[in-house]
């Protein structure tokens, strides 16, 4: 103790020296530039601390505002990144670019990188981008189960694996940041954004959590951390998701004391000792308090408590909500909360505007703009941009979608299947000599496979504006999965509203959800759709056991139907590798995905919370012998 004790007074005298240094070369007109040195905060050299104290002391004030805004790319161009010192640019769900390839986001994401980099200070910009299930804005890139699937495989070392995979492949687009993972612990599957949470229990939100976000962004300790292949992370959304009244999105959180609110904190903790580097604020209330404006939640829980010393992120326009109406407001109320960097996507002048007024007439401390600057500096440092702000030709020649993440994600597909009921011991099908029937025309499309965030904000969704489609990315639906897996002497045969089921051996029926994202996922009643129930009976009808797959963002109340089906699995929503479900019908492998949700018989249940006599219990899931 005594030899680390000295170690750090040396230490702690020659920082000290070194920032005397800086300040006094900021002090001069006739800088280090001009004196034909390197200034310290270029200088890999020095430590973090240092670097960030030196660029600080550079900084106008004009400057460190532009660095706390995080504008959307298509309201802002590069000579307004050079020109207002702007700190971030985003890609907002189904924002991308003409080109959708690895090259074509890699050429983008230079090109405004090359704004930051002719600034006056030459401040690197961190880019971020929605990669919340594999990069799932990227044509052909990897698409991962939602985080329910995850929930339900239950595997940390898997978890690992997708984080990395993830991290690979958005790095191969140039980027370095992704606004993920979700730590929420959904309590109201009405919320229409359940399927982000990898459970209702947060110790197992935390341990999958805290699993992805060390793939995301490489161990803390090593000189790899949040560099190369890697990239920084976003915890979110900082608290309260899935606890709000009714569940209802941006909603308000009422039913919970700050005391019973800890053990939906504790996710959170745990992936900031992990090291994640950056926290989103929900855009939830407590008790009517938006938590953008809440001063005691982000200032006092979360750096405080917590420890956090990464940079707080908005969400998408949420500072705006604090004061509705009152920009100006809401502006000063959440800056004086905590928040860091905001994710303002158009009206970023007016933010640039309005709070450099606040702080000239003292609404805003120049230290508050100092902490949020240093946080946000500290984590670029971090993130080697500095060093190597623009894409690595090789990591975009290597490109998305390679084969060795394709498979993990049919590892992660197969391991979220749950099978529920198994009647008779009906799976796993054999795989020669039957005819299969596969019915619906959810299982023969990528569109409903991938769900919500995939490509656009809402997926494949009729609710914005599209159709699932089967081709809206690369990938292998079930129906291919079946016909690829099945032997030579069995017959697939398809049909998309279950015409003709009649003399097979058995019906594969896929049923479930259209895809959805935030605010159009929410609703009050989880009954299956009415198109799903005259499949159902159609199929039904004609005598043939069926296998039902229920591809879905949550539980959904089945007690009706299930009565009638030999054989029921929650396929959640798998992504891309239709090929995994497969498996695990033909036995290649063992059903092992548990429920990380109760599910429930009734609406009831869900609108009283009661889990005390569900249709089948958090942790429920059988089993079958593989044949591998």
């Amino acid at each position: 103790m005594k030899r680390h004790s000295a170690m750090y007074k040396v230490l702690t005298c020659l920082m000290i020296f070194a920032l005397a240094f800086s300040v006094s070369l900021t002090g001069s007109k006739n800088n280090a530039n001009a004196q034909g040195t390197k200034p310290l905060y270029k200088n890999p050299d020095y430590p973090i601390g240092i670097r960030v104290t030196d660029l600080l002391n550079r900084m106008t004030l004009d400057e460190k505002i532009g660095q706390m805004v995080q504008p959307e790319r298509t309201s802002v161009t590069q000579d307004d990144i050079r020109d207002y010192g702007i700190g971030s640019v985003l890609s907002g769900g189904g924002s991308v670019p003409q080109q959708n390839t690895p090259q074509g986001w890699a050429d983008m994401v230079d090109n405004f990188q090359k704004g930051a980099m002719t600034s006056r200070l030459g401040i690197p910009i961190i880019y971020g981008v929605d990669a919340v299930h594999g990069h799932n804005n990227v044509k052909d890139a990897v698409i991962f189960p939602h985080n329910i699937g995850l929930g339900a495989a239950n595997d940390p070392a898997l978890m690992k694996k997708i984080g990395s995979a993830t991290a690979e492949e958005v790095r191969a687009t140039g980027i370095s940041y992704t606004f993920a993972p979700c730590l929420c612990s959904p309590q109201n599957i009405r919320w229409g954004r359940t399927y982000e949470g990898y459970s209702e229990d947060p110790k197992l939100v935390g341990k999958l959590g805290t699993a992805i976000v060390k793939g995301l962004q490489g161990n803390q300790n090593s000189k790899g951390f949040l560099k190369g292949d890697k990239v920084v992370s976003s915890i979110k959304h900082f608290v309260g998701d899935g606890l709000t009244e009714n569940g209802q999105d941006q909603g308000n959180v009422t039913e919970y004391s700050e005391k019973e609110l800890q053990k939906y904190i504790k996710p959170y903790q745990k992936a900031i000792k992990a090291g994640a580097r950056t926290v989103m604020v929900t855009y939830s209330s407590i008790n009517g308090l938006k938590t953008h404006g809440d001063r005691h939640m982000i200032t006092d829980v979360l750096k405080r408590d917590l420890g956090f010393t990464g940079f707080v992120i908005s969400d998408y326009n949420g500072p705006q909500q604090v004061v509705p109406g009152d920009f100006r407001a809401s502006m000063k109320q959440s800056i004086n909360a905590g928040i860091d960097m905001f994710m303002i996507p158009n009206d970023w002048k007016q933010f640039l505007t309005v709070t450099k007024d606040l702080v000239q007439k003292k609404e805003i401390s120049v230290n508050r703009i100092n902490d949020a600057v240093t946080r946000i500096l500290r984590v670029k440092f971090e993130n080697g941009l500095f060093e190597e702000p623009y894409a690595d030709p090789d990591l975009v020649a290597k490109g998305v979608g390679t084969q060795e993440h394709r498979e993990i994600a049919r590892e992660a597909v197969r391991k979220s299947q749950v099978l529920l009921k198994n009647k008779n011991k009906f799976l796993p099908l054999k795989k020669d000599g039957q005819r299969i029937f596969v019915a619906g025309k959810k299982s023969d499309s990528i569109g409903y496979q991938a769900g919500g965030w995939t490509i656009s904000w809402q997926g494949g969704s009729p609710n914005w504006g599209g159709a699932p489609e089967a081709d809206l990315t690369k990938g292998t639906t079930i129906y291919e999965g079946i016909k690829n897996a099945a032997g030579k002497n069995t017959t697939v045969d398809y049909s998309a509203d279950g015409t003709g089921a009649a003399g097979h051996d058995v019906a594969v029926v896929v049923i479930g959800e259209p895809p959805y994202a935030e605010m159009y996922g929410d609703r009050t009643d989880l009954g299956l759709l009415q198109e799903d129930i005259d499949l159902l009976n159609k199929v039904k009808a004609s005598g043939v056991p069926m296998i039902v797959l229920l591809q879905s963002g949550r539980p959904m109340i089945v007690t009706d139907q299930v009565k009638d089906w030999d054989a029921f699995i929650a396929s959640w929503l798998p992504g891309t590798e239709g090929d995994g479900v497969a498996d695990v019908l033909f036995g290649n492998y063992q059903f092992t995905g548990k429920l990380s949700y109760t599910w429930p018989r009734n609406m009831e249940q869900i609108n009283t919370h009661d889990k005390s006599n569900p249709l089948y219990p958090i942790g429920y899931g059988l089993t079958t012998k593989g044949r591998k």
